[in-house]
């Protein structure tokens, strides 16, 4: 027998729960809709993973982190799906979507009937053995991407007391679970083949500071090269990193943050794709019961004129609203603005806090005090692309100051002379 859903959402991450408390704020009914995850547990802030959650000192654990907490929002506990009549389908692996009878199939044979489908599937981590790296398969070493990773993380730190780590990778996961390995005493070696760290959003000046500062902390950082194999000892836990420029690295626990990919395969031939699933301004695909949100979604980023993807848990929380707002109003024959999203990425780590807003292209100025040993270092950058401001990143700054850089990032106002703009700095982002 199958279970019949007036709304499924597939996937039951920081979308997931955004949308489902859209869908309370719309009025949903009693057993309309379901959410069906391959996690145990209701929607959480997974940004918290890499942070708060690996703490040495009080770690952050559920239910502290259930969405929508992570926008100052009330915290859903699985006891408010109860209450509005949302049925959690959890520890579900879906293994089958067959758009055109509108059903899902589970792992263990259950079928899921639906009238709209919105998929929040996310995205998941590239993995090493994806590419046969030798020894890749080895204990201990580590992805982080959901709450079970998270917690065998944990539980590897608390083991390895004082021992040896080496973070695969530069991005996000790298920086900031370097760091919070460090907060655990641990000895820590990060490694990535690009120039400097973060190298898709950071330029090299930006960079510079934050290697610099993890320098200070202790942090080991090798560049340039790439880990290409793994020893083990008889117990099968990592031992060694070899890296392709010859170094072997001594290690008790690897990380590996070397990006990810959308999770589109149980979709793939039945959805029209762009480097996820292709959708309109409302998130709706070239199949009118289908939605897309989140990670998965390349959408018209209309500041930009273009198609995007973009990969980032703020983005993730205003699509899936999006979407539940699209769904909701054409039922009753009316439309909702389109989606007009200002790319904004943030991260902490240590006493460092950033957020960048707009797009990272043109030329770009440097204004500040980036000196990696200033006892309370502010410093950013504008990027200027055909005489206009099209991106802001602060360091440091205060609520009022991210407002302002994001203001200008979404104004776009003309520059006439650079040097004044790198002179005048946040001031200039007061101004508008």
């Amino acid at each position: 027998m199958a279970k019949t859903f007036k709304y499924i959402i597939a996937g039951g991450g920081v979308a997931a729960g955004y949308a489902a408390r859209e869908f309370a704020k719309q009025g949903v009914k009693p057993g309309e809709l379901a959410i069906i995850s391959k996690e145990a547990v209701a929607p959480y802030e997974r940004p918290a993973l890499s942070k708060a959650y690996l703490f040495p000192e009080s770690p952050a654990r559920l239910p502290g982190f259930h969405v929508c907490v992570g926008s100052g929002g009330e915290r859903l506990l699985p006891e408010w799906y109860t209450e509005k009549g949302i049925e959690l389908i959890l520890s579900t692996e879906i293994v089958k979507a067959d758009l055109a009878t509108k059903s899902l199939i589970s792992a263990s044979g259950e079928t899921f009937s639906y009238q709209t489908l919105i998929i929040a599937t996310g995205s998941t981590v590239i993995r090493l053995t994806d590419f046969g790296v030798e020894g890749a398969d080895a204990k201990n070493i580590f992805y982080l991407r959901e709450i079970d990773d998270a917690d065998k993380l944990y539980e590897a730190i608390k083991a390895k007391k004082n021992g040896k780590a080496v973070v695969v990778g530069g991005g996000y996961i790298g920086l900031e679970l370097s760091a919070v390995l460090k907060l655990n005493n641990i000895d820590v070696t990060m490694v990535y083949p690009e120039p400097w760290c973060m190298p898709r959003l950071f330029t090299a000046d930006i960079a510079e500071f934050y290697e610099g500062y993890y320098a200070n902390k202790g942090i080991n950082i090798i560049k340039g090269t790439v880990a290409v194999g793994f020893t083990s000892n008889s117990d099968g836990e990592v031992k060694e990193v070899k890296l392709k420029d010859g170094r072997v690295l001594e290690a008790d626990i690897v990380v590996v943050g070397v990006g990810g990919r959308p999770q589109t395969a149980l979709f793939k031939g039945q959805v029209e794709e762009k480097g996820g699933i292709k959708t309109d301004s409302f998130f709706k695909t070239n199949l009118s019961d289908v939605y897309a949100v989140g990670d998965v979604a390349t959408f018209p980023l209309k500041l930009y004129g273009e198609l995007r993807r973009v990969e980032h848990v703020d983005h993730s929380r205003k699509s899936a609203e999006q979407a539940v707002k699209a769904i909701k109003a054409a039922e009753d024959g009316k439309t909702v603005e389109e989606y007009d999203y200002l790319p904004y990425f943030y991260s902490r780590a240590f006493d460092l806090s950033w957020q960048f807003y707009g797009d990272n292209v043109g030329d770009t100025v440097l204004f500040g005090d980036n000196k990696p040993t200033s006892a309370k270092p502010k410093f950013g950058s504008y990027w200027i692309k055909d005489g206009k401001v099209v991106g802001a990143f602060l360091e440091g700054g205060t609520p009022e100051e991210n407002s302002a850089i994001a203001k200008v990032a979404r104004a776009q106002p003309p520059v006439a002379d650079i040097d004044q703009l790198a002179k005048e700095g946040l001031s200039f982002a007061s101004k508008i």
